[in-house]
């Protein structure tokens, strides 16, 4: 379930973190006793290819793919010919692998298979649809969607395949005529709306897309498909999915869903006053009286450097729900900016004790730690957050920092930001990865600017975030005037982060190098109507 879906619920159903994580270990004991099971069934008996079927399903449900594909490999070598039903669902399993790990011509062999054998099947004579469409090979896609409709005339997938492979040829009329039918053979189902959505995206009518997507969570408030692609919509066109939700609410002005959807939204892309106004209308007309909007409150006046109110705001969602995890480190982070280092040390704690393996929540101790001089407890939090699995680029970033700013120790730090610098698991031109961060403080400078130029160069930063960090990552660099080049793009842009630009001194990830720069103070006063609300 969606956090919007979480939202619109709440009213019902609220589960406390503890809760969660019990549950969450319990599933896991409850998967590798699974897993063991097959296991002594395997042993007993290695040519059981029943078994060897069922656990490469099991592995494939918890996305373990290349365990799947060896079990599922195994299982079709073993069963044999007169096994009919079981094989076809093995080249159909193989081919959802294949697709999953991107490998789309084996998939269709598969699919091939799978029909040769059960030449009736409409999901293998769909999936091998999709499948031809994925490769390109749309009039070879078009028969397909075709046969599809032989086997059900009214089938909304066939309509939905044919409209897609419309668009690729450039009928957009047979493509609207498609979506239409398979919207007026069944109005009442959301799922086709969310269809008609990516369809009418392909066709570049984010208008109409947006608008489906509305209309589907109208006809149905629990799709949750539909509330996460208007979320990731708003990625790339912020504007429209606005404009989109504003119609709604004009329509329709006490439905607290699309108030919460429009705030929820703007928070994401750094709207925090236009956030804040909505979640403040959604209390002021009780639409929703749940702890998680007094949060998301706090959030926004954070950002907003309103932190005397956003104290105010979490600690009005504490009183509703002590058993939040992010409420505490959200209270901690506040604390930390009003210098209240102590205070913020204990809610960091309390977070920890809801939940102890929470990465966020340790970050947000060591941070209490550094603040309160204690350098070397927070070098070890770091670390132990690490020796968990939580090797998230920031931790590196944030031990460096820590090893080589504050208990003098470069080469140990030095290791750190190398190491940062090497990651491979995420993609080195996404900002997340920090890579260029590493390089800078292990001694690459001219290979970190790079980096920060490709994604600049490459990305798209409609909300001014990818600038904020360039203006972080130059300004380190020695590069102010690059750097306050960034930091007019990004508040032109939007990026109203007030404690980013005016306070946040964290890690190696700041803009302190140019905050008493006069440019920039001039720059700050230019754009200061971004962090009214």
């Amino acid at each position: 379930m969606s956090l919007i879906t979480k939202i619109i619920l709440a009213g019902a159903i609220v589960i406390s973190p503890s809760y969660m994580t019990a549950q969450s270990n319990s599933s896991r004991q409850m998967t590798q006793a699974v897993y063991d099971a097959y296991e002594r069934m395997l042993k007993d008996d290695p040519n059981d290819y029943e078994t060897w079927f069922r656990r490469a399903n099991e592995y494939y449900r918890h996305n373990e793919y290349m365990r799947a594909l060896n079990d599922v490999d195994r299982a079709l070598e073993l069963a044999p010919e007169k096994e009919k039903d079981l094989r076809v669902q093995a080249y159909m399993l193989r081919a959802n692998i294949y697709e999953q790990t991107g490998r789309h011509e084996q998939a269709l062999q598969d699919l091939n298979s799978a029909i040769a054998l059960e030449p009736t099947s409409y999901v293998a004579v769909y999936q091998r649809a999709n499948c031809l469409y994925e490769l390109g090979q749309y009039s070879e896609a078009k028969a397909a969607y075709q046969r599809l409709q032989r086997l059900n005339s009214r089938s909304a997938e066939a309509l939905i395949g044919l409209a897609r492979v419309a668009v690729k040829e450039n009928n957009l009329g047979l493509a609207n005529e498609y979506l239409e039918t398979a919207v007026n053979n069944d109005p009442g189902n959301s799922t086709l709306y969310v269809r008609r959505a990516s369809v009418r995206r392909l066709m570049g009518n984010d208008q109409a897309a947006v608008d489906d997507l509305i209309l589907a969570i109208a006809t149905d408030s629990r799709n949750v498909r539909a509330t996460d692609l208007l979320v990731d919509m708003a990625r790339s066109n912020y504007p429209e999915v606005n404009l989109g939700l504003t119609r709604a609410i004009q329509q329709a002005p006490n439905v607290g869903m699309y108030l919460y959807m429009r705030a929820f939204i703007a928070q994401a892309h750094y709207r925090y006053g236009a956030a804040l106004a909505d979640y403040r209308t959604i209390l002021d007309k009780n639409l929703y009286n749940y702890h998680g909007i007094y949060a998301s409150i706090a959030e926004c006046q954070f950002a907003l450097g309103q932190y005397d109110s956003a104290l105010t705001s979490i600690d009005q969602a504490l009183s509703m729900d002590r058993n939040s995890a992010q409420h505490y480190i959200v209270r901690s982070r506040i604390l930390r900016a009003l210098g209240q280092y102590e205070e913020a040390k204990q809610a960091a704690a309390s977070a920890l004790a809801i939940k102890s393996d929470d990465a966020e929540a340790m970050q947000q101790m060591a941070l209490c730690y550094i603040s309160l001089k204690n350098y070397r407890e927070a070098a070890n939090l770091v670390g132990e957050a690490m020796m968990n699995g939580e090797s998230a680029p920031y931790n590196y970033l944030l031990r460096g920092w820590i090893l080589t700013q504050h208990l003098n120790e470069p080469v140990a730090g030095k290791g750190f930001y190398d190491q940062l610098a090497s990651l491979m698991d995420y993609d080195i031109y996404d900002v997340k990865s920090l890579k260029g961060f590493g390089l800078l403080y292990s001694g690459h400078k001219e290979e970190a600017v790079r980096w920060m130029d490709d994604i600049l160069t490459h990305n798209a930063d409609p909300d001014g975030y990818l600038n904020y960090i360039g203006a972080c990552l130059y300004s380190a660099a020695d590069l102010n005037d690059r750097a306050l080049e960034c930091v007019n793009k990004s508040l032109s842009n939007g990026y109203a982060n007030k404690y980013d630009w005016e306070k946040n001194d964290d890690a190696c990830i700041n803009v302190s190098a140019i905050r008493y720069d006069l440019r920039f103070i001039q720059l700050i006063e230019k754009y200061s109507s971004i962090f009214q609300n």
